[in-house]
């Protein structure tokens, strides 16, 4: 039997300089989510006994690897060590060895080279565990290295692959080391290791090939809950079971109201918050959809975004509304597309009759697409929201 933790991209002091127009407290919060995340780790692989903690790359944050970073990852390690844990680390695109670490680490702590190597590892059960990768010598590597992994094909024991990586199919503009699912397969391991991705998923499950995902979300395209993996079996099977350990959150929500005044949507909003606030704190996007006709003036949302931003600067667990998208909807009358028979919808004539001036302009139609593809249903709806939208900016002008 082996019980571990996977996690990756730690990516420790984020410059985080977007949100410096935060409240002294909400910012310092901020900054230090990633090191309250990872000490959440720790206190889980102390908790639950693990054999060990494997981190597939991207300790530090580029540039940005600071000695507080430095002296906070040696206390981590330190506390696994006193527990006999120990912490097997490969390093990434953002933090290569040839960004030098000045901190030793305790000797519980082992470090891959930037040559695929093995290291072997006793668990409490008295099962030998053999743990294989590499770490990224600059920080743009393109190599495929996975043929230097070496196969289990007759070997004891329990085989684990540390990949800092690209999946093949992965939509992921910076592409480092990418790899197939054959490749990995090929080394017939137990399980795989895997970084890079901030999206927990996993790519297989004989054998388990995992991304943790990242573990503090840092904007909102790292939304929802973030953490790490605690994988436990043998050598016929491993399971995983996903902790977050996250210390802020980045959402999107949706409230619907009949409320238009600023005061209602105050009050909307500051019942949502109440009802999300227990589950921690979090950085929130939020789409007001609005059952009235009556518009909003702009100065009133300007007041509605302060009015809620200062009930949370002395919040201990802060709900920060980082943006509001006001929609619309009105329910009490039929769409407009509604007022056409389907016969009108569909006579091409009228549709042709409507759109030739326009297309027979040579200056607009090179730029135009093939009219006779669209949705005629959506194009109405579309010049109905459209026109809505104008009345309403005509009302407040007024």
């Amino acid at each position: 039997m082996v019980k571990f933790i996977h996690c990756a991209d730690l990516h420790l002091d984020s410059p985080f300089k977007s949100k410096s127009y935060l409240s002294p407290s909400i910012f310092e919060d901020v900054q230090k989510s990633a090191y309250e995340s990872f000490k959440n780790i720790v206190d889980l692989a102390l908790k639950q006994e693990v054999d060990f903690i494997i981190i597939a790359g991207d300790l530090f944050d580029n540039e940005n690897r600071t000695l507080r970073a430095e002296v906070f990852l040696k206390e981590q390690f330190e506390r696994l060590r006193k527990e006999q844990i120990f912490v097997y680390v490969c390093h990434g695109n953002h933090d290569p060895l040839t960004s030098k670490i000045s901190t030793n680490w305790p000797n519980n702590v082992s470090v891959f080279s930037n040559q695929v190597e093995t290291y072997q590892a006793i668990t409490k059960d008295g099962e030998t565990i053999y743990i294989h990768g590499f770490s990224y010598q600059n920080d743009a590597s393109y190599e495929n290295k996975i043929d230097a992994y070496p196969s289990s094909q007759g070997q004891k024991g329990i085989h684990i692959g540390v990949l800092h990586g690209t999946y093949s199919k992965s939509k992921a503009k910076d592409r480092y080391t990418e790899f197939r699912l054959e490749d990995l397969n090929s080394r017939l391991y137990h399980y795989w290791a895997l970084g890079h991705i901030h999206e927990r998923e996993q790519l297989s499950d004989m054998p388990v090939i995992n991304y943790p995902g990242n573990i503090q979300g840092r904007h909102f395209n790292e939304l929802g809950e973030k953490g790490c993996l605690l994988v436990e079996g043998d050598h016929l099977k491993l399971t995983t079971q996903f902790y977050p350990t996250h210390y802020i959150k980045f959402e999107e929500a949706t409230i619907e109201t009949d409320q238009a005044s600023k005061q209602g949507l105050y009050k909307a909003i500051q019942t949502f918050k109440d009802k999300v606030r227990s589950e921690g704190k979090a950085f929130y996007r939020l789409t007001m959809l609005i059952n009235s006709e009556d518009a909003m003036a702009p100065q009133d949302l300007i007041q509605l975004k302060e009015m809620i931003t200062e009930f949370e600067e002395n919040e201990t667990q802060f709900i920060f509304i980082e943006d509001i998208n006001i929609q619309y909807v009105q329910n009490d009358e039929a769409p407009l597309v509604n007022e056409f028979s389907s016969e009108l919808i569909e006579d091409a004539s009228l549709f042709n009759s409507a759109m030739t001036d326009l297309y027979l302009n040579p200056r607009a139609s090179k730029y135009l697409d093939d009219y006779t593809e669209f949705d005629r249903t959506e194009l109405v709806n579309h010049a109905e929201s459209l026109l809505r939208d104008e009345m309403r900016g005509e009302q407040n002008d007024n």
